[in-house]
């Protein structure tokens, strides 16, 4: 006789993200860091969604106190890691992402830049690479912080550029130092410091970070894969591969090592920690709405989405490359999306039927998300950098 693995339905798997991604207003945090851990990285290729997917879930959402994690303290790290895609980390959790996916993505990085190099520009090399490297880290240990062109001025080589896709339609020249930078931030030895501008700008300069410690790879992949499943959980193999970019022996080996359990779930088999393969107790608590931004790490936390997030409304919230815009959410689901109009008012549709009485409820709760938005936001003007189609109707 087998016992059966726990049923964790779609029900329950929306509960949990009202605290366990902390959406739900009773849940939101104290801190950025805190926000930063509970979704286990934020999305940072779009500078603005740091700000906006941290203060959503801030007891008192404020960008000064972003600015301070990733720029003063530094307590918040910016790595170009899972999926090739940037996240901010907490400094506890940077080694184990360093270590399971960032280093491995800077070999690949450093491999393709030197590829370009060697056929779209002249007289560069691995040993020319490397002595720029060193004399760029030079720069910055004198300088302090600089921007690329800052820095440019010290390292010449850094103006050069590179040919990009020649003898195509697309070919386009990109300059040596933008790409350096990035292999340096890859590599762990550069991070992004405070904007020149406003906290949407993507003009910045960079500074040097100290070394974290060496963690072995394997034990990296686990200790991330942990931390995602307590918040992510219940999830499937192909979830937890397609969040790491990581090849499919690697995710299963991760997940056997720190012991993951399987439940089942109403689409097929799905794992959690041990221990949380149980429904918690009591009901889904009190309804709850958010207007998260585009690139939200919720929005983008699974491969399989069709338990928060009906597929006929994807066409709408998605750019053609897979990037999700600004959604707007009701108790766990997507319901719609929002947008911001250039003379800063908040806009937002729903797309998704909600029944009955509890429509109003839902439509009053929305409009007070949008209002708290927009009262943060003040005179600041967000344009996501990946714009769908309901994005830009509702700006239109």
């Amino acid at each position: 006789m087998t016992s059966r693995s726990p049923f964790l339905g779609d029900e329950e798997r929306r509960a949990r993200l009202a605290h366990r991604q902390l959406l739900a207003p009773a849940h939101r945090a104290a801190t950025v860091e805190q926000v930063a851990d509970a979704v286990v990285g934020l999305h940072a290729t779009d500078a603005a969604t740091v700000y906006l997917s941290a203060c959503t879930r801030l007891t008192e959402p404020s960008a000064a106190a972003v600015d301070r994690a990733l720029y003063e303290e530094v307590t918040l790290v910016k790595l170009l890691s899972m999926r090739r895609t940037i996240f901010a980390v907490t400094e506890d959790c940077a080694p184990y992402v360093s270590s399971s996916s960032a280093r491995a993505i800077a070999v690949k990085e450093r491999a393709t830049l030197v590829k370009h190099l060697r056929e779209g520009a002249d007289g560069w090399d691995e040993a020319r690479l490397a002595a720029t490297e060193r004399a760029v880290l030079a720069a910055l240990a004198a300088r302090g912080a600089a921007t690329t062109a800052e820095l440019a001025v010290d390292v010449p080589a850094l103006s050069e550029t590179i040919l990009m896709a020649p003898g195509k339609p697309y070919e386009a020249r990109q300059s040596v130092g933008s790409r350096l930078l990035r292999l340096l931030a890859s590599d762990g030895h550069v991070r992004r410091c405070r904007p020149r501008g406003s906290w949407v700008s993507s003009s910045y300069p960079w500074a040097l970070v100290p070394q974290w410690p060496d963690v072995p790879v394997r034990e990296a992949k686990a200790e991330v894969v942990r931390r995602w499943l307590a918040r992510y959980g219940p999830a499937t193999v192909e979830d937890v591969k397609w969040w790491t970019g990581w090849t499919l022996g690697d995710t299963r080996k991760a997940l056997a090592d720190v012991g993951a359990v399987q439940v089942q779930l109403a689409g097929g088999p799905g794992l959690v920690l041990p221990g949380d393969e149980e429904p918690e107790s009591g009901s889904t608590g009190e309804p709850w709405a958010a207007l998260l931004p585009a690139l939200d790490p919720t929005v983008l936390g699974w491969r399989g989405r069709d338990w928060y997030l009906e597929p006929e409304l994807v066409p709408a919230l998605f750019d053609r490359t897979g990037n999700a815009g600004p959604t707007v959410w009701w108790n766990g689901r997507v319901v719609g999306g929002w947008a911001q109009r250039s003379d800063g008012e908040l806009v937002w549709r729903l797309l998704a039927g909600i029944g009955g009485s509890e429509a109003r409820t839902a439509e009053r709760a929305i409009a007070a998300e949008a209002e708290r938005l927009a009262g943060w936001l003040g005179e600041v003007r967000v344009t996501p950098r990946f714009r769908t189609p309901l994005e830009r109707e509702l700006t239109g």
